[in-house]
């Protein structure tokens, strides 16, 4: 997005005025592709699991006006109970782009930290499938 103009300072108690992120955060925030861990709090030095990673993405695709229609279902995954119920219909939209996929024994884990290398893959596929 370039630097998008930021409006306004960030509601989150742990994002400053002069973090080098806050920027970022407050434009990403105020048009609805990042929420925080709650009203007060966004966690900025913390992990991200799979599954808000996913969330971010579908967000921000909403915002392009991209197309987000497409489910599919995700109960053939072992651990698909553990996909946060308001993660569902994010996680359902990522696998069915192709975004992610399961870790191994038939798991999504998506409750899981999203390592470096799946960031990158993930992205890649976000270019390639979603955002072309």
């Amino acid at each position: 997005e370039g630097k998008p103009a930021v409006v306004g300072q960030s509601t989150f108690e742990d994002v400053s005025d002069g973090d080098w992120y806050h920027d970022a955060i407050v434009w990403a925030n105020a048009n609805g592709i990042v929420n925080g861990l709650s009203h007060t709090a966004f966690g900025p030095n913390g992990n991200i699991t799979r599954e808000q990673m996913v969330a971010i993405l579908y967000r921000y695709a909403q915002y392009k006006g991209l197309d987000i229609s497409a489910r599919t279902t995700v109960t053939a995954y072992a651990d698909d109970e553990k996909i946060s119920a308001w993660a569902k219909e994010n996680v359902a939209w990522g696998v069915a782009v192709g975004l992610i996929s399961g870790t191994g024994n038939n798991k999504l884990d998506p409750n899981g930290n999203a390592t470096r290398a799946q960031i990158a893959q993930v992205m890649m596929n976000f270019c390639e499938a979603v955002a072309k």
